[in-house]
């Protein structure tokens, strides 16, 4: 579990500088980037809690 911590915190981190530092200029491209950022880290929040909960049955 650790090591998946470690990986949601480096995917927030690239998606903070990736807010501060290299947004494209154009606002409609920038949006579907954010949205598709967003997706991958619910994405990996909920297998996150998939595998904390197959740990827990065993």
């Amino acid at each position: 579990m650790k090591s998946q911590l470690i990986i949601f915190g480096i995917l927030i981190a690239g998606f903070i500088v990736y807010n501060l530092f290299f947004q494209i200029k154009d606002d409609r491209t920038n949006t579907v980037i954010n949205i598709m950022y967003t997706s991958i880290l619910f994405a990996y929040i909920s297998f996150m809690a998939y595998s904390l909960l197959k740990k827990m049955r065993k």
